[in-house]
């Protein structure tokens, strides 16, 4: 790591290429795998990639699951600065059992695991021959645009220079943090009209998103309690499309499914923790995600499950400081 921020500054590099520009192609240095990244074909002897992809978000949804309901269960006096709602609102205030909730969380998992038998598409081989084919044709690309934004004279020089460093930085950091990104932009888009409009439409919202709102008190293994068909079009095809569309890699993948699937479940534990990272991550959390589960912003908060940008550029945003202050118009008028 350190290498590349020396060789990205301009600095001297190890390279044994005499020039990164050699006619119609580009010579880079050998292929640094970074620490995140491994040449196995498989994380799992045995195991296809495609195969963990599927069960890692499962697997993650129960164990945090478990988590949140140990501190439901705990009696530690201390967490109940941080609940969201009284323990016996749950029970009180919420139109379905436990089980109801297990049930329709089981037939959703299985549903996006069948999904995703048929949709997900084993990784190439890995190997670094392929990694520096990638990153030859990446540098070709680089060369013909940094030869049209700066010229050629210039650009030629900023090539010599940088090429390298730059090229090696694009694989391995910046073009897959931007996928990301672009994968979790599209999850949200595609959760926030789509919730939006089970809510705006009657029928949507009566014959389907309803269920959802049965619970009335959020608690962590109720996230996915769907209808199966709202189940399948807002959860897993977003989730799926998302993946497709931004061409992420089979472990890149493990880690959207993974990450989505415990920011979901952690939006719905009850309980607004100062040290959670999923809540640090963004305002849109647990409390706000709650607000929305409430009669007063059941028409506010579409937003999940990460950003709150749509919210607040559509104007559906509310938050604890907008209920107050509508109580205090309502005690005046």
């Amino acid at each position: 790591m350190g290498e590349l921020f020396y060789d990205l500054f301009g600095r001297p590099s190890n390279s044994t290429c005499p020039s990164f520009v050699t006619g119609e192609t580009v010579c880079l240095p050998q292929v640094k795998i970074p620490f995140y990244f491994s040449l196995r074909q498989n994380i799992f002897d045995g195991i296809p990639d495609t195969h963990i992809a599927l069960a890692a978000p499962v697997l993650a949804y129960w164990l945090l699951s478990f988590v949140f309901y140990c501190l439901d269960i705990s009696g530690w006096r201390w967490l109940d600065k941080y609940r969201i709602h009284e323990s016996e609102e749950v029970k009180s205030r919420n139109l379905a059992t436990p089980w109801e909730v297990a049930r329709a969380v089981l037939l959703q998992h299985a549903t996006q695991t069948v999904l995703g038998l048929a949709w997900l598409i084993e990784s190439p081989e890995i190997s670094v021959a392929r990694c520096q084919g990638e990153m030859e044709a990446l540098g070709r690309t680089l060369v013909w645009v940094v030869r049209r934004l700066l010229g050629e004279e210039t650009g030629m020089k900023f090539l010599e220079l940088r090429g390298p460093a730059m090229t090696h930085w694009l694989y391995w950091w910046g073009i897959p943090a931007a996928q990301m990104l672009f994968a979790l932009f599209i999850v949200d888009s595609w959760q926030y009209f789509l919730h939006r409009l089970m809510h705006t439409n009657k029928y949507l919202y009566k014959k389907f998103h309803s269920v959802h709102h049965r619970l009335y008190v959020p608690y962590a293994f109720g996230a996915l309690y769907n209808h199966p068909f709202e189940g399948f079009l807002l959860d897993s095809l977003g989730a799926a499309l998302a993946e497709r569309i931004t061409h992420l890699s089979v472990r890149q993948t493990i880690f959207l499914f993974t990450f989505s699937t415990c920011k979901t479940v952690d939006d719905h534990c009850g309980y607004n923790l100062p040290f959670d990272p999923f809540q640090m991550m963004s305002g849109n959390n647990a409390d706000y995600h709650d607000i929305h589960h409430q009669a007063i912003g059941i028409k506010s908060n579409f937003s999940q499950p990460f950003f709150v940008h749509w919210d607040a550029l559509l104007g559906t945003r509310m938050t604890r400081e907008d209920i107050q202050e509508r109580r205090k118009k309502v005690k005046k008028t």
